[in-house]
């Protein structure tokens, strides 16, 4: 196998790994008040006590509220579609990945400015931000990888300005060109 063909399996692989915790951290959010009778089950804490106890109340009596957590799981899949151009095109796509670092990224402030105004104890919050920590780690390889393929395909001469060249060959010409030998005018 050439090596091309070995850094595209692994790109995939990671991808699929990122994708499926997306998905199922996304679905994880339509059943809330099940989940949290099943985790209140399992764990006797006053936190989650009060939130499955403020679920109920809101399913009850205000399940319209419940549908904002609704359009985060679906925003979660569609986030997941983008990803699709990661697997069609890495090096072509690598924004998508980047884009996902920097969501990941703002997890962090996120947490440690809504937490505390809406009354998430430290604790619940490290656990949100930890998401988005362990989020960026196959995000952080992919990048990695899709930047290797990168250089492996413009050693081949198969980089993304090589497949652009026969579409706009006056583009590709003068992006060739060294700065200096380029004349601006006004």
């Amino acid at each position: 196998m050439s090596e091309r063909n070995a850094l595209q399996r692994r790109i995939r692989a990671w991808l699929v790994l990122f994708l499926v915790c997306l998905v199922l951290s996304g679905l994880t959010a339509f059943p809330l008040v099940t989940e949290l009778h099943w985790a209140n089950a399992l764990v006797t804490d006053d936190w989650l006590r009060r939130v499955r106890d403020g679920l109920d109340r809101a399913d009850s009596q205000y399940p319209f509220l419940l549908y904002g957590t609704d359009w985060l799981a679906f925003a979660h899949l569609v986030i997941a579609v983008f990803f699709y151009g990661v697997h069609r095109d890495p090096v072509r796509n690598v924004w998508i990945v980047e884009a996902g670092m920097a969501a990941c990224a703002g997890i962090v402030p996120l947490a440690l400015i809504c937490g505390p105004v809406r009354g998430i104890p430290l604790g619940w919050s490290l656990i949100d931000i930890s998401f988005g920590v362990f989020g960026i780690v196959p995000l952080l390889v992919l990048r990695r990888l899709i930047k290797r393929l990168e250089v492996l395909q413009e050693a081949e001469g198969g980089g993304y300005l090589a497949k652009a060249a026969p579409m706009m060959p006056e583009a590709t010409a003068f992006m060739s060109r060294p700065l200096a030998s380029v004349e601006f005018t006004e």
